[in-house]
C-alpha cells in the first residue's frame, strides 16, 4: 500500500496531518544526525490561486526568516518544493542560509524548478531520488502578455541578424516584432541569463565543490581552475534553453550526473527514503485537502499561507460576512466585517482589528490582511471595528 492511500484510509484531519508532518521531520532530522531541518514548500497549481502567490517572492522572506530564527545548530537540511519564482529572492534565501550555517544540504523529494534549482546549487550536498527533479534556470520574460525564455529571445534576434547578413535584406515579417523590442529589453534578457549563471557557478565553487580535491578516475589533484571550469559548464548547461527546449523540463539525477554534478540518491537508504517520502506525501495531502498553498516549517514550528476567503461584493451593504476555513483544524467560521456600525449577527465572529483571526476551535491564527484590503477596495470604505 502506498503512503498516500495509507494516510487517506486513516482519515487524518488537518491537525493530525500537521502532527504527522512534524513527526516525520523529526525522523529525518534524527536519521541525518540530528541536523536542523527547515521546509519551504509551495503548491504547484492551487485552484483559483494566482501563480504569483505560488512563486518564490519577497513576501516569503518574513516567514522564512521567522522559521530560520528558531534554529540552533550549525548544520541544516533544507527541504525544498517549488515551481520557481524570483531569482533575486532565491539569492537572498541562500545568503541567509549560508550566513547562518556551516553546512547546508538541500533535499528535493518532488520538484524544485527554476529559482528552486538555483537554490539547490548552493548546497554542500543535494539529496534526490529517481522521482525527484530540478529544472532549467533560463530566465523567463513577460512580453505582450506572454511568458517566454530570455535565451529564446536572444537566439531569435541572432537568427534574424544572420539572415540579414546572409541575404542583405530584412524579411518584412520580422518588422512588427523588431519594432516592439527595444535594445534595453534585449540587454535585460542578457542580464537575466547572466545573473542565474553567475550565481550558480559561484555557489558551486564555494560550496558543492569545496571538498572536491581529487579526480575520481585518475586520483590527480583538482585545481581551483578546474573547479571554476566545471562550475561554469554546469551553470551554462542548466541555462541552455536549446538543450531543454521548455522551461518546465524535468532534470533528473542521471542528467545532473552527466553534467558532472554529484547527487546523493536517498532512495538507497531505505529508512531515510521512507521518512522523506512520507513527509512529502503529507505536504501534498495538506495542499490537496485544505486552502493552504505554502508551508514554512521546522520540527516544532510552522507558518502556513492559505488562500484568503472569498469576499462577496460589498456594494451598498452595511456589513460583509465571509467564511474562513481554519488551515489547522478545518473548522469554518463566519466572520462579520462592518462597513457601518451594525449589530453582530448570531453565530458570527467579529472581524479582528489587527487582521489576525483566531480559530474558535483550535486557536490557530488566520491572517485576514488581504481580505480587509479587498473589502475596502471594493466598497471604497474603511472597515469599522465597532459593533452596536
Amino acid at each position: 500500500m502506498g503512503y498516500y492511500t495509507e494516510y487517506l484510509d486513516s482519515g487524518l484531519d488537518a491537525q493530525q496531518m500537521a502532527s504527522e508532518r512534524k513527526r516525520q521531520l523529526g525522523r529525518i532530522s534524527e536519521l541525518r544526525g540530528d541536523r536542523d531541518i527547515l521546509v519551504y514548500a509551495a503548491d504547484w497549481d492551487k485552484a483559483n490561486t494566482p501563480p504569483a502567490l505560488l512563486s518564490i517572492s519577497y513576501s516569503d522572506l518574513v516567514p522564512f526568516h521567522d522559521q530560520l530564527s528558531n534554529m540552533k545548530g550549525t548544520k541544516l537540511d533544507f527541504i525544498l518544493e517549488t515551481g520557481g519564482g524570483s531569482g533575486e529572492v532565491a539569492e537572498d534565501i541562500v545568503r541567509s542560509l549560508r550566513e547562518r550555517y556551516e553546512e547546508v544540504c538541500i533535499i528535493v523529494a518532488g520538484w524544485a524548478k527554476s529559482a528552486g534549482t538555483i537554490i539547490a546549487m548552493a548546497g554542500d550536498e543535494i539529496l534526490m531520488e529517481p522521482g525527484s527533479a530540478l529544472g532549467p534556470i533560463d530566465a523567463q520574460l513577460s512580453w505582450q502578455g506572454k511568458v517566454f525564455s530570455a535565451d529564446a529571445l536572444i537566439e531569435g534576434m541572432e537568427k534574424i541578424k544572420r539572415e540579414v547578413d546572409a541575404t542583405g535584406t530584412l524579411n518584412r515579417a520580422y518588422i512588427p516584432m523588431l519594432q516592439a523590442i527595444s535594445p534595453g529589453e534585449l540587454q535585460s534578457a542578457e542580464n537575466a541569463l547572466n545573473f542565474a549563471q553567475e550565481l550558480v557557478a559561484d555557489w558551486l565553487v564555494k560550496y558543492k565543490f569545496k571538498n572536491w580535491d581529487t579526480h575520481s578516475r585518475t586520483g590527480a589533484t583538482v585545481t581551483c581552475a578546474e573547479r571554476e571550469e566545471r562550475a561554469k559548464e554546469i551553470a551554462w548547461k542548466l541555462c541552455n534553453h536549446k538543450q531543454w527546449l521548455t522551461h518546465g523540463r524535468s532534470i533528473k539525477i542521471a542528467d545532473l550526473e552527466d553534467m558532472g554534478l554529484q547527487i546523493t540518491d536517498y532512495s538507497k537508504t531505505p529508512e531515510l527514503a521512507e521518512a522523506i517520502r512520507r513527509y512529502h506525501t503529507l505536504v501534498q495531502m495538506t495542499f490537496d485537502s485544505t486552502n493552504i498553498y505554502k508551508v514554512f516549517e521546522t520540527t516544532d514550528s510552522q507558518i502556513l499561507r492559505f488562500i484568503s476567503p472569498g469576499v462577496p461584493a460589498p456594494q451598498a451593504a452595511d456589513a460583509v460576512v465571509i467564511e474562513a476555513i481554519c488551515p489547522a483544524c478545518g473548522a469554518i467560521s463566519k466572520i462579520q466585517a462592518n462597513l457601518k456600525r451594525s449589530p453582530l449577527q448570531p453565530g458570527h465572529c467579529k472581524f479582528p482589528a489587527n487582521n489576525k483571526f483566531k480559530c474558535p476551535t483550535c486557536e490557530a491564527e488566520i491572517d485576514l490582511t488581504d481580505t480587509r484590503r479587498q473589502i475596502e477596495v471594493q466598497s471604497k470604505r474603511n472597515l469599522l471595528d465597532e459593533f452596536t
